[in-house]
């Protein structure tokens, strides 16, 4: 069975010359989420672990992951893909003005493996309408 990822057609303008007709872009619609009780009863159908093991792996995965991310780790989930922790903030002229006072915020930047990457190389679409528009109170856009 094959599988697509649905997509709509939405406007987008330039910020800097909001009086401009935008141009349409495809933007990906989530069909819905996949949360680690399903993706659990998923992993027990593909092997001989039962459905709370698989979900004391990936609780237990979480925190590891966490604790690995806040220790400065770049975390290697094998051919799924990479997480490492990345900071933005204002910058100074010298190296010995800076201190910790200017970093603005932190973000956890993943970088897609060869599963992923082979994936993505794969896809096929289906155009859908737009789920919510930015006018809408829904959030998940």
């Amino acid at each position: 069975m094959d599988k697509y990822l649905t997509y709509s057609v939405v406007e987008r303008k330039d910020p800097s010359s909001p009086e401009v007709q935008g141009k349409y872009y495809a933007q990906a619609q989530a069909r819905g989420e996949a949360g680690i009780r399903e993706m659990s009863q998923r992993i027990q159908q593909m092997c001989t672990v039962t459905r709370a093991d698989v979900m004391a792996v990936l609780i237990a995965l979480e925190d590891v992951v966490a604790d690995s991310l806040a220790n400065g780790e770049i975390v290697r989930l094998g051919e799924l893909g990479s997480l490492q922790v990345s900071l933005s903030g204002s910058g100074t002229t010298t190296k010995e003005e800076y201190h910790d006072g200017l970093i603005e915020k932190a973000r956890i930047l993943f970088r897609g493996g060869k599963t992923l990457n082979n994936m993505l190389g794969t896809l096929k679409f289906e155009k859908v309408e737009q789920k919510y528009k930015k006018d809408d109170a829904s959030p998940g856009v």
